[in-house]
């Protein structure tokens, strides 16, 4: 059995996902192979071609590519679907938009957000906003699916770079019309990534407002480390949207998180579950947060920010 996964990358750097992705996928086949589709990606692809494990690199390059359409790029993994018995993406906001159309071209079932691997075609995954695991096994020669890469350790590098394929794109990809790129903004900061930080301080609605966001940042910037929060304080107008973690935001796993004034619901704790060390931080003793963290302090969250930023 081989399988196809299909890149996560910005056309210009391979993201940490795909080699945590090749791990996964490693577990249910006997080999990997990666496909890199985007446009002037010649450097990703070579990126690709020295994570461990994988075994070919198909590129495919169209400026209807680089614009992260799903409807493309499920077209183009659809074409090279043949030959290959698991076709997975890694479970990123793009990811998740493209899977389900490649999984209804194949006219296959659709297998969402993989925690582990129990087998070649039996897998975990989590239900009702990560509150609980369900093992499923697919009946099916194909198997089409989304992993959680935060789930998985990454790939390491190859001894020597593995070859790249150039493939040519569909033309019902490079002919579809029914959705249009409008523009890309990207909002620009110093801090870390989010995904990928290896330190995280969150806020929720116990900081109460944004004097007490401010304090999470400065924090934030004392120690190097991201900012997150949950769904109800970007709601409330205290941080923006890309901050948000958990099940509608994103799903991090970092060596520390730190979260002020978070109760712990679970669709916030879902998108945490991964991490390495949690630590709370509620002037309220029943929250639920308190039974997922490793360590947890009853105070009042923006003033623990401002102590801990002072003697930072």
């Amino acid at each position: 059995m081989t399988a196809l996964l299909i890149a996560d990358h910005d056309n210009v750097k391979l993201r940490p996902a795909t080699a945590s992705a090749v791990t996964a996928l490693l577990q249910m086949t006997e080999a990997v192979d990666v496909l890199v589709a985007g446009n002037g990606c010649e450097a990703v692809a070579e990126e690709a071609a020295k994570i461990a494990g994988v075994r070919t690199v198909l590129l495919a390059q169209n400026a209807k590519l680089a614009q992260e359409l799903p409807e493309v790029l499920a077209y183009t993994a659809a074409h090279e679907a043949p030959g290959y018995s698991h076709i997975f993406f890694c479970a990123t906001a793009l990811g998740k938009a493209a899977m389900p159309r490649v999984a209804a071209q194949l006219d296959r079932s659709a297998v969402s957000d993989v925690v582990a691997v129990k087998g070649p075609k039996t897998f975990v995954r989590g239900i009702y906003a990560g509150a609980l695991l369900a093992t499923v096994e697919v009946d099916e020669d194909v198997v089409v699916g989304t992993v959680r890469t935060t789930a998985f350790e990454p790939a390491g590098e190859a001894d020597m770079p593995v070859r790249i394929e150039n493939i040519t794109v569909p033309e019902e990809a490079v002919n579809w019309d029914a959705s249009q790129f409008v523009r890309f903004t990207e909002t620009e900061s110093d801090r870390p990534d989010l995904v990928s930080a290896k330190v995280v301080v969150a806020g929720g609605r116990g900081l109460i407002d944004e004097a007490g966001f401010s304090s999470l940042e400065k924090l934030a910037d004392k120690i190097g480390a991201a900012v997150g929060a949950t769904r109800t304080a970007v709601d409330m107008g205290l941080c923006p949207n890309d901050w948000q973690v958990g099940q509608t935001g994103k799903m991090i796993a970092p060596d520390l998180y730190i979260g002020f004034g978070i109760s712990g619901a679970i669709q916030h704790t879902a998108g945490i579950k991964d991490a390495k060390v949690i630590v709370a931080v509620n002037n309220y003793p029943e929250a639920p947060i308190f039974e997922t963290a490793d360590y947890g302090l009853l105070a009042d969250a923006a003033e623990t920010c401002r102590a801990l930023a002072a003697k930072l």
